[in-house]
Parts: C-alpha cells; structure tokens; sequence
C-alpha cells in the first residue's frame, strides 16, 4: 500500500492552487475587474457557498492529501475528492436550481469573449483541468511499478529486523530479570543460615584472673592437684608430731 510521496506530488500542487482559486475568485475577481453575478468584493450569498467555496476547498484538501500521503489508499481518497469536486463545478450551476441552492447570477462583463472568459475561470474550464488532474493523478496511483515493489520488499525487511531486535530484548530482560531472581534467593538463603548458625553457637568460656581456675571452664569443675605442704606424699612436708621426717625421706646427718 505504500507509495513514493512524489508519485502525486505534481498533481497534488496543482490540485491545492486551483482549489485555492475556484474558492477566492468570486470575492477578489471584482479586483481585477472579473466578476460573475455582482461586481462587489467579498460579497457572501448561499450559492456562492455551495457552487464555488464548498467545492474549492474540497479540491484543495484532495491536493493536499495526494501532496503528502505515502499511502495508495489515502491519495486515492483525495484524488477521488477532487474529482468529485471538479465535477461539481461543471454541473453545480445546471443543478442549482433543481436542488433551490440559489441563483449565482450571470458574468457581468458587455462582450462575449469577456462572458466565456467568466465562465470557463470560474466554473466549467476550471471544473474540466480539475477533473483532468485528479484522473490522472488516481491513474499513477492505480499503477504498481518496479520501484512500489522494491519499496514494499525493503519494509517487510525493516518490519522483520523489527521483530526479531523486539524479540531480542524482551528474551534479555526475561534473562536479566531471572537472573536478580536468583540472586536475591541465594542472597536470602544465605542470610537465614547466618542466622540460624549464630543462634546455636555456645558461648566461649574466657580466661579471667580473678576467678578460681576450675570456675573459669563451662564444664563441670574437675579436682586439681594443687601444692600441700602439709599432705602425705609431698616431697617438701613438714615434719611429723614426733618430729621426724616424713618416712619417705633419708634423715640428716645429725640424726645417724
């Protein structure tokens, strides 16, 4: 459906100033002394409406359409307006009073060739190259040409490509979006664990001066030797009642 803007960029141009002059000629033609109906500028009446200014701009807006549009359905449009505008001009003032649109008048000019003149600028000339242009303009646009189906290949190309880099970062961010997933699961796993390993861990006993050493251990006190001078068995006890040494010792020389 597309189409190059060129291929009713001519005919549209056209279309715009004949438009534009079949819907301002009634009120500036007194200036320049071409006057149909009265010789008073901007003189407004319901025919002029319907007969020259509605058709004007319909033919106007079908130019603009073939001058922009890109699209074969679009420029279509407009050329058929136009066409149908430029139709309008022909026949509207034959059909005017059968359909009571009013009366436009006559051309106000004294000689013949002043009257064609008049009404050939202002309705059937200008109705016939209207009609002339928005046909051949609907007939270039009817024609699929070498350059449309290139045109056509390289967007269904570009469409593609399109596709597939859409296709392409929407598999990324799935990718990326499973990816902090996981890391956020490990991370919350790893935190519980923490957790849960520091609520089990014993307290460490730790070693204070102060306090007896069998005090200083978490687990049951235990008997410690400890030094009795006074005890049997130790290797520096006093002596006995009797005043001797302890049985285990040799005595001195004042006692053999």
């Amino acid at each position: 459906m597309r189409v190059p803007r060129s291929r009713g960029a001519v005919s549209g141009l056209l279309l715009i100033l004949l438009g534009a002059w079949g819907a301002l000629i009634p009120f500036i033609g007194p200036y320049l002394d071409y006057s149909y109906g009265t010789d008073q500028t901007w003189h407004w009446t319901t025919a002029r409406l319907w007969l020259e200014v509605l058709p004007g701009i319909a033919t106007a807006l079908g130019g603009l359409l073939l001058l922009v549009s890109a699209n074969r359905i679009r420029g279509s449009f407009g050329g058929w307006l136009a066409a149908l505008a430029g139709a309008w001009f022909v026949v509207g003032t034959t059909l005017a009073p059968l359909l009571h649109l009013g009366s436009i008048g006559q051309p106000l000019s004294q000689s013949d060739r002043g009257r064609a003149a008049a009404q050939i600028g202002y309705f059937n000339g200008l109705g016939a190259v209207i009609l002339f242009l928005a046909a051949f303009a609907l007939g270039r646009l009817a024609v699929v040409g070498v350059r449309d189906l290139r045109a056509a290949e390289r967007d269904e190309l570009r469409a593609a490509e399109q596709a597939r880099a859409d296709e392409e970062l929407a598999r990324r961010r799935a990718l990326e979006r499973d990816a902090h997933t996981d890391d956020e699961t490990v991370a919350t796993g790893t935190a519980a664990g923490a957790t849960a390993a520091g609520g089990a861990q014993e307290p460490t006993a730790r070693y204070e001066p102060d306090r007896p050493y069998g005090s200083q251990s978490h687990l049951p006190d235990e008997p410690t030797a400890r030094y009795n001078p006074g005890g049997v068995g130790s290797d520096y006890g006093s002596p006995d009642a009797t005043g001797r040494p302890p049985a285990h010792q040799a005595p001195g020389d004042e006692s053999r």
